[in-house]
């Protein structure tokens, strides 16, 4: 079992920056892929930026490219989210998750992944 805590989020004006940690627990998950999904109330929930265990390239949402950073620090079976430019539209519950199943590579799929964190809350004011 695998065991993932978000911490990082909060309120931030816009423009503003965050970045998101989870922490894995219960086993090792560097080889794993993972990501970050979001769900703002009244809406699906999205990927929003995923990483491969090794190798392999990450993966956005067009809505973040270029202002949002993903990646892993492996040692301490950690990732991480650098949100930058934050926008009202990026207001969302984020959660952490982990694919125990693929290795180079991601899905943007949520039912692909396995773990799930319990989310942390972003909220960006105008």
């Amino acid at each position: 079992q695998v065991q993932l805590v978000e911490s990082g989020g909060g309120l931030v004006q816009a423009g503003g920056s965050l970045r998101l940690s989870c922490a894995a627990s219960g086993r090792t998950v560097s080889r794993f892929a993972m990501g970050w999904f979001r769900q703002a109330p009244g809406k699906a929930r999205e990927l929003v930026a995923a990483i491969p265990g090794s190798g392999g390239a990450t993966d956005y949402a067009n809505s973040v490219k270029g202002r949002f950073t993903i990646f892993r620090d492996n040692p301490k079976n950690t990732m991480y989210l650098q949100m930058n430019s934050l926008k009202p539209e990026d207001t969302a519950l984020y959660y952490c998750v982990v694919d125990s199943t693929r290795y180079s590579f991601t899905v943007r799929s949520h039912l692909e992944y396995r773990y799930w964190g319990q989310g942390t809350q972003v909220t960006v004011s105008s």
